[in-house]
C-alpha cells in the first residue's frame, strides 16, 4: 500500500502547493505506516524552517524483504526504513545503495530497535509467558511467514535462540522447538500487519508475535479488546536499519534531503518521537525518560547467537537451508 504524504501542508495546515521543492519516497516494512505518519510532519517542518523549502514524503509499506525485491525490480526509493540489515545488504550488492551504507550513520545505521515480544487476550487465559508456552498443544500462535516477512523472521530466530539457552546450545533440539512452534501457527500470513488482522479482526489465535513497539500500539489501537502485553525472558535485538538508495537519490536530486531525512531520526527530537511510539532508542536522555515503558529482559543479537546475518542466510534462509526444512516437515 504506497500512501501520499504531503507532510509541509499537514503541518501548516494549508493546501498542498502545486509542486513541492522536494521530494522523497520512504520504502518501509509493513508495520511502520503509524510511525512514519508521526515523523514525517516533524520532519517536513524543520525542513522548512532550515531551507525555506517544503517537501513531500511518499510512503511505501510492505514485507521488508518483498521491499527490497521491489526496488531491486525499479521501485524509486530515495530512502529505505527496513527491519534487516540483509534486505538493505542485496540492495548494496546490486549497486543501488553504497557499499560502506552500515557506516554512513551512527549504530550501524540502525537510529532504533525493538524486540519479538508478544500480545495475548484479555486475561491471559492460556497462561501464556514465555516462549516455551507457545508449543503447547492448545495453544494457537499468529505471526506472519518468516520466508516474506522480516518481521517473522526475528520471530524464528528467537525462537531458536531461546531454545538453544534452554537447551545448553542444543541445534537438534532448538529446531525441534522450532518445528513445534511453527506446528501451531495455523495461518502464515504474508507480513504483521496481515497477522495483527488475523490476531485482532478475525479472533484468530491466542497469541500474536511481533515487534515490541507493535504489541503497544495494537493493545491501545483495540483498546476495547482488552489485549496485554507480555515481555518473554529472552528475545533477539531486531534493529532496524536505514540507508539512502543512492542512484536513485542522485537520479532525482534527492541526496541532501534523503540524508537529512535519516539524520533527523537520530535527533534528539527524532528520538523522541521513536520512543514515544514504542520504539527503543539510542539516546540515553530520552532513554532514561522512556524507561517505565520498556521492561528489563535478555537480549541477544544475530552475531552473539548465529554468527552474524551471512551466516544465518547461509545456514537457516537460504533455499534448502533449516527454515525451509522446518517448513516443509509442517
Amino acid at each position: 500500500m504506497k500512501t501520499r504524504l504531503l507532510a509541509a501542508a499537514l503541518t501548516l495546515g494549508l493546501a498542498a502547493p502545486a509542486s513541492a521543492q522536494d521530494a522523497i519516497l520512504n520504502v518501509s516494512y509493513d508495520i511502520a505506516r503509524e510511525l512514519f505518519a508521526a515523523i514525517n510532519p516533524v520532519f517536513a517542518e524543520k525542513w522548512k524552517a532550515e531551507t525555506g523549502r517544503d517537501v513531500s514524503i511518499d510512503q511505501s509499506h510492505g514485507g521488508s524483504s518483498r521491499q527490497a525485491r521491489a526496488i531491486l525490480e525499479g521501485l524509486p526509493a530515495d530512502v529505505v526504513t527496513f527491519n534487516q540489515t540483509t534486505d538493505i545488504q542485496v540492495l548494496a550488492d546490486a549497486g543501488l545503495v553504497d557499499e560502506n551504507w552500515r557506516e554512513a550513520f551512527p549504530n550501524d545505521a540502525s537510529p532504533y530497535y525493538s524486540l519479538p515480544s508478544f500480545l495475548v487476550r484479555e486475561g491471559n487465559p492460556k497462561g501464556i509467558e514465555d516462549w516455551d508456552d507457545l508449543v503447547a498443544e492448545d495453544v494457537q500462535v499468529i505471526f506472519p511467514n518468516p520466508k516474506t516477512s522480516g518481521n517473522a523472521r526475528y520471530t524464528y530466530l528467537a525462537a531458536y535462540a531461546y531454545a538453544l539457552e534452554v537447551n545448553d546450545g542444543d541445534h537438534e533440539a532448538a529446531q525441534d522447538f522450532v518445528g513445534r512452534l511453527f506446528a501451531n501457527v495455523p495461518v502464515f500470513d504474508t507480513g504483521g500487519r496481515a497477522a495483527t488482522a488475523t490476531f485482532a479482526e478475525r479472533n484468530l489465535g491466542d497469541v500474536l508475535i511481533t515487534f515490541e513497539a507493535e504489541t503497544a500500539q495494537i493493545a491501545r489501537q483495540y483498546a476495547d479488546q482488552g489485549f496485554e502485553q507480555v515481555t518473554p525472558s529472552l528475545s533477539l535485538l531486531a534493529e532496524f536499519p536505514v540507508a539512502v538508495v543512492s542512484e536513485n537519490a542522485a537520479r532525482n536530486g534527492s541526496e541532501e534531503v534523503s540524508k537529512a531525512y535519516l539524520d533527523f531520526l537520530y535527533s534528539p527530537e527524532g528520538q523522541r518521537l521513536l520512543a514515544e511510539n514504542d520504539y527503543r532508542v539510542h539516546d540515553e536522555t530520552v532513554k532514561a525518560e522512556f524507561a517505565d515503558r520498556f521492561p528489563e529482559l535478555k537480549l541477544v543479537t544475530a552475531e552473539d547467537v548465529f554468527g552474524g546475518w551471512e551466516q544465518i542466510g547461509e545456514e537457516h534462509l537460504a533455499e534448502g537451508a533449516i527454515l525451509d526444512r522446518l517448513f516443509v516437515n509442517q
